[in-house]
């Protein structure tokens, strides 16, 4: 079996996970694993019988009997890797955010068009049952019309040393919310800021805002006492609470809402008539399967030509975009920021 052919660089936190399915997955083979670091590299390839083991990364990017690389590295090497991969004519999987500025993540979506391979990026939370479900409620319109995206990522750590928490965390929610949304926002704000000798904000919150009334905030934190990882979607229609660390039933569905009317038998204008639904709720059934084994399938599917990539260069990118402006209006005491830059096309 030829299939894909993988070759992984950087197998610290992500990495083994990644080795991990592309190992299992019936259409692909790990043939290299690489790290600074030769022992890490070692102990999986060891594990997973890899035949070929390395601390050299151009040794993985140009092997000419790879076809995949796999980028699980620190996100300021990202760019400068995926190109290399890119030139070297093959397809990528870089994890989040996809680089760290916005003019990069586009030349990397640009090269990969011209090269004719696929980008794709590891926004795992993108692949959960509960995600996927919230998305199809969405698009059959369930929900209504959008009101709300309301998301908080907090626990105790884990302290980085070359991002900070709005790029650490982040990634993760606004890639939920470009997901879901399907829009593209006007402008981002957001407050941070550091503690305890902290060099970087560990502490932030981003708001963003689309046309119409549509507001997406995210919290993040890596200060709290406890490890929270929970998402609200508000629509006209229902409402649902994604809860992460909820052993089961980890979407409920929640058919509430409000009207709101003029009183006839009132003059003044302010004088409304608001009316409250309280209905139902719903926990429905998710796909159990592990969002990244879900995500390396389709990545797998993709190169093989039998699907489309559903988080492809252009989301890891819009996705990049809104970080910028946060960092941005972080940077400036919370102004708002336009959300500015070459539009960008949508799969989904």
């Amino acid at each position: 079996m030829r299939g894909v052919r993988v070759g992984v660089i950087g197998c610290g936190y992500w990495g083994p996970n990644l080795v991990r399915n592309f190992v299992r997955h019936p259409l692909s083979q790990v043939e290299a694993v690489c790290d600074v670091r030769y022992e890490r590299a070692a102990r999986l390839g060891s594990e997973y019988h890899i035949p070929t083991v390395t601390d050299r990364t151009d040794e993985v990017l140009r092997a000419p009997d790879i076809n995949a690389i796999v980028i699980a590295t620190p996100s300021y090497v990202h760019y400068e890797l995926a190109k290399i991969a890119l030139q070297e004519g093959k397809h990528v999987l870089v994890m989040k955010p996809i680089t760290t500025r916005l003019a990069d993540a586009e030349e990397l979506c640009d090269l990969a068009a011209r090269q004719g391979l696929l980008l794709a990026v590891d926004h795992t939370f993108v692949f959960t049952g509960a995600v996927r479900r919230m998305k199809e409620l969405i698009v059959a319109g369930d929900v209504g019309d959008l009101y709300y995206f309301d998301s908080v990522r907090i626990n105790l750590g884990l302290f980085q040393t070359d991002v900070n928490v709005v790029w650490d965390l982040a990634p993760h929610d606004v890639a939920i919310m470009d997901y879901l949304i399907r829009q593209d926002p006007v402008s981002v704000s957001a407050v941070g800021a550091s503690h305890g000798g902290s060099p970087t904000e560990n502490i932030a919150y981003v708001t963003v805002r689309y046309e119409g009334s549509l507001i997406g905030h995210v919290h993040v934190n890596w200060l709290a006492p406890a490890k929270v990882r929970r998402t609200i979607v508000g629509g006209s229609k229902r409402m649902m609470i994604y809860d992460d660390m909820e052993p089961s039933e980890k979407l409920k569905v929640y058919d509430k809402g409000f009207s709101i009317g003029a009183d006839p038998g009132v003059e003044r204008e302010y004088q409304l008539m608001i009316s409250y639904r309280s209905g139902d709720m719903h926990a429905p059934q998710l796909d159990a399967r592990e969002a990244l084994a879900v995500e390396v399938d389709n990545v797998v599917q993709a190169i093989l030509g039998r699907e489309s990539l559903v988080v492809d260069g252009r989301a890891g990118a819009r996705v990049v975009r809104i970080l910028e402006g946060a960092q941005r209006s972080i940077d400036q005491g919370g102004a708002v920021v336009a959300v500015n830059g070459t539009a960008v096309p949508r799969n989904l």
